[in-house]
């Protein structure tokens, strides 16, 4: 059995398993039930001066049968009193002292604010601070948030201010909603961060109801941007990932978050530079008891692996992950279709014809109707394989190339040496 301790900045948890900020670790109640299921650790829904909440906060899109796809939420920071949330913070850790919890706090952009709450929450033994830079409604009209997040100077000036007054590891936690978000990570470890943590949710509106015309969810007949997060972000997340893991000025550790519903999801987040993951929707899609799974798939997966330790894991695929122009642009693959396997929906060549490259070919052979792909017209862009819904009726195959490897940046580079 592998070794699932993480050491994340100098956090220590059981597994890589924490319950990400958010309505899942609102209470010292409900941190200790996620412990007792088997959580390595919880990041405390954010600290912040208490605000007041909307009644109607949540809404969710499901798509084609699958419910809670996606998640949309409009509930802010924590609600409850700071000093109530400390007691409960302070008698979690003593009852679970090997669990990771980790503080999320968010105050306004002043020195002395930051100062001040460090020490509060540090005083109760925390294991480590979140720096809550990515929270996209609400509490960013205020200045907070998101909207100190999309500012690197910004990012960088408070997580100085954090670093100054701070004894545990601090991880700064980044939105989703700018363009490059490897420019704030930057500024984060310039600014002194031990680690940062991504993503936090997504603009969004979770959709109109067609009979009242209210948005979804309203209050009160009134609606408001809310933050989307759920398996349908996962791709944007793991994608955030891996371009901080692969950016050498973004040399901390990386705490995964968005999407992450499965041991598997977890596994991809780690071998994109995760070095733990945080998990939310799935939890309150089905409960703390998901855990179970996600540590037995993991340790099953390492052992299949033989890795000793999950630590092992972390990375692996980062050097896989590249720039377009760095992609050789002669290597080929091309659709197979099995037709023993086939059933004959003809999805493949519907989409083959209407949306891709009309290299998909009806025939018949006696009586029966068959399928085949002219190679000679395939790209490779596994549209076909896509939308076909029988396991194993079409395979990319690789066919080799007549000519040697070349990359975009290799070509522009050789036609302006041949252009002097």
């Amino acid at each position: 059995m592998a070794d699932l301790r993480i050491n994340l900045a100098g956090i220590k948890s059981p597994n890589p398993f924490w319950l990400a900020s958010a309505p899942p670790t609102n209470s010292g109640y409900q941190v200790q039930r996620a412990f007792e299921a088997g959580w390595g650790g919880a990041v405390w829904k954010t600290l912040g001066e208490p605000i007041l909440n909307v009644s109607s906060r949540f809404a969710a899109v499901s798509f084609n049968g699958q419910r809670v796809a996606g998640f949309n939420n409009i509930e802010l920071i924590t609600d409850r009193p700071l000093e109530v949330n400390l007691q409960e913070i302070y008698e979690t850790k003593k009852r679970f002292p090997n669990h990771a919890i980790i503080a999320s706090l968010m105050v306004e952009p002043k020195q002395e604010k930051w100062h001040e709450i460090v020490k509060r929450v540090e005083d109760v033994g925390v294991d480590g601070l979140e720096l809550n830079f990515g929270c996209p409604h609400g509490m960013a009209e205020r200045g907070m948030g998101s909207a100190s997040g999309q500012v690197p100077e910004l990012v960088e000036k408070q997580t100085y201010w954090v670093k100054e007054a701070a004894r545990t590891p601090v991880i700064v936690k980044l939105t989703p909603n700018i363009t490059d978000i490897t420019v704030t990570a930057e500024a984060a470890t310039r600014g002194g961060a031990d680690a940062v943590s991504m993503i936090n949710t997504i603009n969004s509106l979770a959709g109109v109801d067609l009979d009242s015309w209210n948005t979804v969810p309203n209050v009160a007949g009134k609606g408001a941007h809310g933050g989307y997060c759920g398996p349908a972000v996962k791709p944007i997340a793991l994608n955030m990932v891996a371009e901080c893991a692969r950016n050498p000025l973004v040399n901390v550790p990386i705490s995964g978050i968005g999407g992450i519903s499965n041991w598997q999801d977890a596994a991809e987040f780690i071998l994109m530079g995760a070095t733990g993951v945080q998990v939310c929707t799935a939890a309150m899609h089905h409960g703390f008891s998901i855990v179970e799974d996600m540590i037995d798939g993991l340790n099953n997966y390492l052992d299949d692996k033989g890795l000793a330790s999950v630590m092992d894991l972390v990375g692996r695929s980062v050097q896989r992950y590249s720039s377009w122009g760095d992609l050789d642009l002669n290597y080929k693959i091309v659709a197979e279709i099995n037709n023993d396997v086939c059933i004959n929906c003809n999805k493949c060549h519907i989409a083959c014809e209407d949306t891709s490259h009309q290299c998909i070919d009806l025939y018949t052979e006696g009586d029966r109707p068959m399928l085949k792909v002219r190679e000679e017209d395939c790209v490779g862009c596994n549209l076909c394989s896509i939308v076909c819904p029988v396991d194993g009726a079409i395979t990319m195959v690789e066919r080799p190339s007549t000519i040697p490897p070349m990359t975009w940046n290799e070509r522009q580079a050789l036609l302006s040496s041949l252009s002097k």
